[in-house]
C-alpha cells in the first residue's frame, strides 16, 4: 500500500512537484527545449568556430539569451562580424579570441585560460564546434597528412583547450562542456575516414571525463549531434544534395541553449541527437 494514501493532499502535491523538478531530461525534452529569458544570464560561454555556420548561429544565440560570449576562430574578420552582429542584437559585449586550432600549442591554450581568468573571471561552458571534415575516401588511400590536420582540428585540440580551461570550468557553478559529434562517429560509415574516427574519439572522450568527475564535480559533458544542416561543410560533404531540404542551424538551436543552461544539470555523459531518424 503506498505511502502516500494517508498524507494530506497538499504534501503529496508537493511531493510530485518536487519529483517532476528532478525528473531527468529526456532527448525529446533537449530537442523541443523552450529556453526563457534569459535564461543563459550570468553565463559566459566560449564557442569555438565561432565565425561560421552552426558555431556563429550558437554565439548570437547564447547572447541573445543573456550570456556573455567569448568568440574563439581562426579567421577574425569573420569574428569581427559575429562580435558586430552581437552588439547590434543588444547583447553583452562578447570577447574575440583568434586561434588556429590545428597549429595551437597547449602553451598557448594555457595562456588564454589565464587571459580569460583575468579579463572576464569565469567561464561557465564550452561549445566545441570547430571541425574540418578532411577527404572522403577509403582509408588505405587516406593521406596521411589530411588525416593528422583532421585528427588535430576535431578531437587533439579539442581535448587540450579543455584541459587547459578545465581551472576556470571547475570555479563555474554549473559548468558544461557540450562536444560535437555527428552520425558516423556513433555509428561509423565507410569512406568517411579521419572524421568518422575523430568523432568516435570526441564521443569516447565525452564519456571518460564523465566518469572521472561526475562524483567530484559539477561539471556535465555531453555531446550533440546536429544532423544533416545547412552549413558549408554539409554542402562539401554532400555537393548533390539541395541545401533546401536541410534544417538551418537556427532550427535546431534549442538543443544547444537546453544543454548550456542550468535546466540540464545532471544531464552527463549523453549524445544527444537533434534530428533524430524515425
Amino acid at each position: 500500500m503506498s505511502d502516500n494514501i494517508n498524507q494530506p493532499a497538499n504534501q503529496q502535491d508537493n511531493q510530485k512537484t518536487v519529483q517532476s523538478l528532478t525528473q531527468p531530461l529526456t532527448h525529446n525534452d533537449i530537442r523541443n527545449f523552450v529556453p526563457s529569458d534569459n535564461c543563459l544570464n550570468g553565463k559566459t560561454i566560449l564557442v569555438t568556430g565561432a565565425g561560421d555556420g552552426i558555431g556563429r548561429v550558437a554565439a548570437l544565440t547564447y547572447a541573445r539569451y543573456g550570456a556573455t560570449v567569448l568568440l574563439l576562430g581562426r579567421t577574425s574578420s569573420k569574428l569581427e562580424y559575429v562580435y558586430d552582429e552581437i552588439e547590434s542584437l543588444g547583447g553583452k559585449q562578447p570577447a574575440m579570441l583568434p586561434m588556429n586550432l590545428e597549429g595551437a600549442t597547449y602553451a598557448e591554450m594555457q595562456q588564454l585560460e589565464g587571459l580569460i581568468n583575468k579579463e572576464v573571471g569565469q567561464l561557465d561552458g564550452i561549445l566545441h564546434n570547430a571541425g574540418m571534415l578532411g577527404q572522403l575516401t577509403p582509408l588505405e588511400m587516406y593521406d596521411v597528412d589530411t588525416f593528422a590536420q583532421v585528427m588535430k582540428v576535431n578531437f587533439t585540440s579539442t581535448f587540450m583547450l579543455t584541459q587547459a580551461l578545465l581551472p576556470l570550468l571547475k570555479d563555474a557553478e554549473n559548468g558544461s562542456i557540450v562536444f560535437t559529434s555527428s552520425t558516423v562517429g556513433t555509428h561509423p560509415r565507410a569512406f568517411w575516414g579521419a572524421y568518422a574516427l575523430s568523432k568516435q574519439a570526441v564521443e569516447g572522450m565525452s564519456d571518460i571525463f564523465t566518469q572521472e568527475t561526475q562524483n567530484t564535480t559539477n561539471l556535465r559533458f555531453n555531446c550533440v549531434n546536429p544532423g544533416g544542416t545547412r552549413t558549408n561543410m554539409r554542402a562539401h560533404a554532400y555537393p548533390g544534395e539541395s541545401p533546401m531540404s536541410l534544417k538551418t542551424p537556427e532550427d535546431i538551436m534549442a538543443g544547444y541553449v537546453c544543454l548550456m543552461s542550468d535546466e540540464s544539470i545532471g544531464i552527463r555523459g549523453q549524445v544527444v541527437e537533434l534530428q533524430p531518424k524515425d
